[in-house]
């Protein structure tokens, strides 16, 4: 599985309404790309756009893979909300992927992932049964199922406490180690961290901010993944 940079460049409109203006982003072959931006900017419009997903909006650019292939079934993408199926338990929304494409899940694999994310004691429990971050870790556990080259991810930490996003940060960075992996955040730290190309989007367009030359998964409290993040805060917040 060779996991390719992608290159998106275009802009996108809401009928007349321009959504995001001429911008360019590429995500790097085999590492992690973070996109950040205030709510309504178009990030996750990006992502579903990348994913080939219908977004309601006009795109006027190209968006390519750096092999020249197509994209189409060879992208994983995890959703703000965990959509998961309420008639199926965790196993179930887990396993989803294999299953409607008539294949037989690898059952194995999926216990050992609900067991390393901690839901081991609720495999058989329906989403109605779940905490909020319990059903995130099982919608993160069903794209990671997927085993894709691409893997976008739209905030898929958000509804985790701190300790738990950590860690499972930690996990993902593990499993999706050689993927081209775009993750869409509000939180500088997590960029900071996780982001070996980092690009911030505005309604004016986007713009890189270089991370620290330590290697991701960075330290949180390493002096250079604060400074970071700190910068990334001013950023957002209208500075350099």
């Amino acid at each position: 599985m060779t996991a390719p940079a992608i290159t998106f460049a275009g802009s996108a409109r809401f009928g007349a309404e321009p959504l995001f203006p001429p911008v360019t982003l590429e995500i790097g072959a085999g590492g992690w790309s973070c996109l950040l931006g205030p709510s309504g900017c178009g990030k996750s419009t990006i992502l579903r756009l990348i994913a080939g997903l219908e977004t309601g909006v006009s795109f006027d650019g190209r968006i390519a893979a750096g092999d020249g292939l197509p994209l189409a079934g060879r992208v994983a993408y995890m959703a703000q909300t965990d959509l998961l199926l309420p008639w199926l338990d965790v196993t179930g929304n887990v396993t989803l992927g294999a299953r409607l494409r008539g294949q037989a899940p690898d059952r194995a694999a999926a216990r050992a992932l609900i067991a390393r994310l901690g839901l081991e004691a609720h495999a058989g429990k329906r989403p109605a049964q779940l905490s909020g971050g319990q059903r995130q870790r099982v919608a993160l556990a069903r794209t990671l199922m997927e085993d894709r080259p691409v893997v976008l991810l739209d905030e898929p930490f958000s509804a985790l406490d701190a300790r738990l996003r950590a860690e499972m940060q930690e996990l993902a960075a593990e499993h999706l180690a050689g993927r081209s992996v775009l993750l869409v955040t509000h939180d500088p730290g997590e960029a900071a961290r996780l982001g070996e190309r980092v690009f911030l989007l505005d309604e004016h367009g986007m713009r890189e901010a270089p991370p620290p030359a330590l290697p991701a998964l960075r330290p949180a409290d390493a002096p250079e993944t604060l400074a970071f993040q700190a910068r990334l805060l001013g950023a957002l917040r209208g500075g350099v």
